[in-house]
């Protein structure tokens, strides 16, 4: 009787998605030709839960006529920023049986545009992706060249953001399948940036486990080392490659349906609270994004009962 009731629980929860998506989720992303007023973005897109990429956002922003690479190494170059070193790119990711985080340096930003250019050479891949409000606190002179919110959409949310953020890297940098409790308004300066998506409604479909967490050492020699962290507790986290997932392990990703989407310069996308979401980038691509704190409302303890039910049903 009670594995009975286990497999319908689980049968309505491999039906769940596709339902939601015939009902919320589109098949692309739509584009919006200007920013929405802030009664349309929280009417039309927050409360449903819907991303857009909008153009003609930033456009009144200097930032993106004036930042080229020469333009920061003549402005913040000598500055010291936090860059992520990892020895392939992935960093808070999970690589054989840990998830690593990467080594972290404090480096000139110059230099970081020097090894972009090729004209130096630094072990591993680079990537500035401090988070926590990194632009704020480490590169406040660009301030001026841009704007510490999104008037729109702070309206329609009713808050400041919590962070600010500046990303610079190598096109070998990716960032894993991940999920975040932020509405995330994500705009592209130079380069372009490529966004493959799932609704939380996925997550019956989209793999846990729990990892030990370990940090990589950048030895004098140039070579990484994996260096456990054992005061900490395990971290559950996303184990498939969504661009090559394996199947034969993971064979429930493949009723996943993805949203693949790629943000040029100029350009923003609102990514909504608690996608997941996947990201590359073009080599020396330069982005801004501002975090707002989700609503912890119902639309959040839905997600928590749909998380709860897929692990304790076992399809993770």
């Amino acid at each position: 009787m009670a594995e009975a009731a286990l497999d319908a629980v689980r049968r309505e929860l491999r039906e769940f998605p596709a339902a939601a998506r015939e009902l919320s989720v589109p098949l692309a992303v739509p584009y919006l030709d200007e920013p929405p007023t802030p009664l349309h973005f929280y009417r039309d897109w927050v409360c449903p839960n819907r991303p857009c990429i909008i153009r003609n956002a930033l456009q009144h922003w200097p930032a993106l006529q004036k930042w080229s690479f020469p333009y920061l190494r003549a402005t913040v170059g000598s500055i010291e920023v936090s860059v992520a070193v990892t020895p392939d790119g992935y960093a808070d990711a999970v690589r054989g049986d840990r998830f690593m985080m990467p080594a972290e340096r404090r480096l000139p930003l110059s230099y970081v545009l020097d090894v972009l250019e090729g004209q130096t050479q630094h072990p591993g891949v680079l990537y500035v992706q401090k988070q926590c409000s990194n632009l704020l606190t480490e590169l406040p002179q660009l301030l001026p060249d841009l704007e510490s919110h999104v008037p729109w959409a702070s309206e329609a949310l009713g808050k400041m953001p919590d962070a600010v953020n500046f990303w610079l890297g190598d096109v070998a940098a990716v960032t894993s399948l991940h999920k975040d409790h932020y509405e995330n308004l994500y705009c592209v300066v130079s380069g372009e940036k490529h966004f493959l998506l799932h609704p939380p409604s996925d997550r019956p479909f989209i793999p846990y486990e729990l990892y030990t967490p370990a940090t990589y050492h950048l030895t004098e020699e140039g070579s990484f080392n994996v260096v456990d962290e054992e005061a900490m507790e395990k971290v559950p986290w996303i184990p498939l490659d969504p661009l090559a997932p394996d199947l034969a392990r993971y064979p429930s990703y493949g009723q996943a349906r993805a949203l693949c989407c790629t943000v040029q310069a100029g350009e923003m996308l609102y990514l909504p609270a608690l996608w997941f979401h996947h990201v590359q980038q073009s080599h020396g691509c330069i982005a801004v994004n501002y975090w707002y704190d989700m609503e912890y409302d119902l639309k959040y303890s839905y997600f928590q009962l749909l998380d709860s039910l897929t692990k304790a049903s076992g399809l993770d």
